[in-house]
């Protein structure tokens, strides 16, 4: 079949299938984000146009933005679908490398199609060419390795033939899984290649479930018999697998403590009596609490970040750390015993090998006495007083949220609010981008998750430094008929690192509007409401948390039945925030003008003295 490159790399996409976790069959790639340049707008572009019908092609208007809506559909199908983005060459593929970034270090999928100089090199330099002086063969693309699993250039159409079984094994792989790169030379996109129809035949790519080995398993079952006080850690990895179930199951017969990452949040029902709550610093006090004493912890699925392992001080200094996990490279750090399998296959055959193994009964008491505390800690945060705070935010949405709804937030001091003070209400219905932190996923990956979920309402919660870093998606979901609900908290600046400034021993400086350099004695004031509706949105300001009700059951319909985004905003508190009582590491200063600052460094060293290194 004569085609072109770019004609063929489309075709294939539209092969290939997914088995989504109800067992139904869809397409492993629902869509395609494209904003068109002189570098991908005539053969992919045309190839695109071709396929209309069978591909859906939504506009972006930053590709930072419409790249992290592709990721966006990814954690809002556990990795079961794949979003794409295209852009031309130079500044527009250059601004997908952050969003293969964030892909990258939450481990999820996404494919990215950043047009390329000219392989011929016949008419250099092109438009938005870079020159590398010493390598000619170097692009801007070059990168993306640094934040790709997988990175191609396309220097022929007959590489195709090669390079897409690889795109897709590494899409789809439970271990490998990331950002995979086809950098598409302009000349080589149009040109054409007899390819083999076999390429473009029909593809279901099934969850691969990998078994575990049977020496580490009873390594594994050794060491958690032995446990008086185990603890298990659910991480990203038992949302992919779809385990939550098992997991639920193996801490009810063995008596066994729960605790959920960033990651793993939502996981497990709120009220579940061996819950113990979140972990770490953006956690709760409860789970950290339990970590303290814990001497067996379970891993399961997760890379053990250092927000949740509070920088390595939230667990006793003899704790045994068993990580289940289907990628090798996580399984093994800390000096963890190591057990490489998928995490619903690894905990059905845990539970099976431990029998009718129990964990102490006080043990679990404990559990649900210290979850209790936090339950009671979070209810008085969430009682009105004064200026709105975060946690009084996010306890209304939570209040007017149903199971079939879909929480989001990336950066700032939201994250820390959803992780520690959220209800689950249904199984795996948070994102919060922990991993890369990226101020602006806030609005654009809420595009991509109302893509992926049209059922429920997906609400996003974000702070005005993130609404001002990146908010051009607002406009493409309004245009593309997409509704979410952005819930606009501003209190004026930076707020959460003002708090990491001046909490370290710094003068406040840069952060909140008050501390920043400005010519004006009354600087100006971002209208968020008006700014939204400018783009598109309807827009409900707020003043206090009556109105927030109100309006947010109001952005809720909205979103629903006008199909564009609802944007709430509401003045909130700058420094009162939910404190798990963990420690973190940062990079405080040994010689500053402030003695404020050598005190908090000379803190900072009081508690590496408590981190536990295994390597």
């Amino acid at each position: 079949m004569r085609l072109t490159t770019a004609q063929a790399l489309v075709r294939w996409l539209t092969a290939q299938r997914t088995e989504l976790p109800d067992g139904r069959e869809a397409p492993l790639f629902p869509g395609v984000f494209a904003i068109f340049g002189h570098g991908n707008v005539l053969a992919l572009g045309n190839a695109l146009e071709e396929s209309r019908r069978a591909l859906p092609v939504w506009r972006g208007h930053n590709e930072q933005g419409m790249a992290l809506a592709a990721v966006g559909v990814a954690k809002a199908t556990h990795r079961r679908q794949v979003g794409v983005a295209t852009s031309s060459i130079g500044p527009g593929a250059l601004n997908m490398v952050t969003a293969a970034g964030v892909a990258h270090a939450n481990r999820l999928p996404l494919l990215l199609l950043p047009g390329d100089t000219f392989t011929s090199r016949a008419p250099d330099p092109v438009l938005q060419q870079v020159e590398h002086f010493g390598d000619p063969s170097t692009t801007v693309n070059d990168a993306f390795r640094a934040v790709s699993r997988y990175f191609d250039r396309v220097t022929r159409p007959e590489q195709l033939l090669n390079t897409l079984p690889q795109a897709a094994r590494v899409l789809t792989d439970p271990a490998d899984c990331g950002p995979v790169v086809l950098a598409l030379p302009q000349d080589v996109q149009a040109e054409s290649f007899d390819f083999p129809d076999a390429l473009f035949a029909p593809v279901v790519h099934r969850p691969q479930r990998p078994r575990p080995d049977t020496r580490a398993l009873a390594e594994a079952t050794t060491a958690l018999r032995g446990a008086r006080r185990p603890l298990l850690v659910l991480g990203g990895g038992v949302r992919y697998s779809r385990a939550a179930g098992r997991a639920i199951r193996f801490a009810e017969q063995h008596a066994v403590p729960v605790t959920e990452t960033t990651a793993g949040r939502t996981e497990v029902p709120h009220d579940h009596p061996l819950h113990a709550g979140p972990l770490g610093i953006t956690g709760s006090a409860s789970a950290n609490a339990l970590a303290a004493r814990a001497d067996v912890v379970l891993a399961v699925g997760t890379r053990l970040q250092d927000f949740t392992t509070a920088s390595w001080t939230v667990f006793a200094p003899d704790v045994r750390i068993v990580s289940l996990n289907t990628a090798r490279f996580d399984a093994v750090k800390h000096g963890a015993l190591a057990l490489v399998a998928d995490a619903d296959e690894g905990l059905r055959e845990l539970t099976d090998a431990l029998g009718d193994w129990r964990a102490d009964a006080d043990w679990a008491a404990r559990a649900a006495e210290e979850r209790g505390k936090w339950d009671a800690h979070v209810d008085g945060l969430r009682t009105p007083a004064g200026t709105p705070t975060y946690a009084q935010v996010v306890g209304v949405v939570n209040e007017e949220s149903t199971p079939e709804d879909y929480v989001l937030t990336a950066s700032g001091g939201l994250p820390g609010e959803l992780i520690g003070g959220w209800r689950a209400l249904g199984e795996a219905t948070m994102d919060v981008e922990y991993g890369f932190s990226c101020m602006g996923y806030e609005l654009a990956g809420a595009w991509g998750a109302a893509i992926a979920r049209p059922d429920g309402v997906v609400t996003s919660l974000l702070g005005d430094g993130s609404y001002l870093m990146l908010n051009s998606e607002l406009f493409s979901a309004a245009f593309a008929g997409h509704g979410f609900v952005a819930v606009v908290c501003d209190n004026d600046g930076y707020a959460v690192i003002h708090r990491l400034q001046t909490g370290n021993g710094g003068a406040g400086f840069n952060n909140l509007y008050d501390d920043v350099r400005t010519a004006h004695a009354r600087p100006p004031r971002t209208d968020f409401a008006a700014h939204a509706a400018a783009m598109g949105c309807a827009t409900f300001p707020v003043d206090d948390l009556g109105g927030l009700r109100a309006a947010y059951r109001r952005a809720r319909e909205v979103a629903k039945t006008e199909h564009r985004p609802a944007v709430v905003v509401i003045r909130t508190h700058p420094s009162a925030w939910t404190e798990a009582g963990a420690w973190w590491e940062v990079g405080v200063p040994d010689v500053a003008h402030r003695p404020e600052i050598t005190a908090a460094h000379d803190d900072v060293a009081a508690g590496k003295a408590k981190q536990i290194r295994y390597l």
